[in-house]
């Protein structure tokens, strides 16, 4: 990490010898190497939470991505539907204006046939002529 070689590690033990004391070099060596174990967990914690929010970053951008992309498909198909909608209104409309103009013969009878009727209903009710 640092690029310190055996040379700087021995240099750096004297040094530290000379100016600590060999009574207390020991209890110095582990209060360094306590604040360099909790400096290292505290890069280490921050490291892996900058992982994990850049993780969620990419995860919130694709699900956004893939929720325009629904949003989208949403609108072509209700695009869709209305369009179809409106030609078949347009289409029962058309039959409702086509059925209202010609008449049924179902339901309305010629009016000859009516007239025919009419004339052999009063035939029935007068009594037959005898000669």
């Amino acid at each position: 990490m640092f690029d310190i070689g055996f040379a700087e590690l021995l240099l750096i033990g004297v040094v530290g010898l000379l100016v600590v004391g060999p009574e207390q070099l020991p209890g110095a060596v582990r209060t360094v190497l306590a604040w360099v174990n909790r400096f290292r967990r505290s890069f280490d914690q921050i490291r892996t939470e900058v992982r994990r929010e850049l993780h969620n970053d990419e995860i919130m951008q694709k699900l956004k991505a893939e929720s325009l992309q629904l949003e989208q498909q949403v609108r072509d198909t209700t695009q869709s539907v209305e369009r179809e909608m409106k030609a078949l209104g347009n289409e029962t409309s058309d039959s409702l204006q086509m059925a209202s103009t010609t008449p049924h013969p179902a339901s309305s009878p010629p009016a000859d046939s009516l007239a025919d009727a009419d004339a052999t209903e009063g035939d029935n009710d007068t009594p037959p002529k005898t000669a």
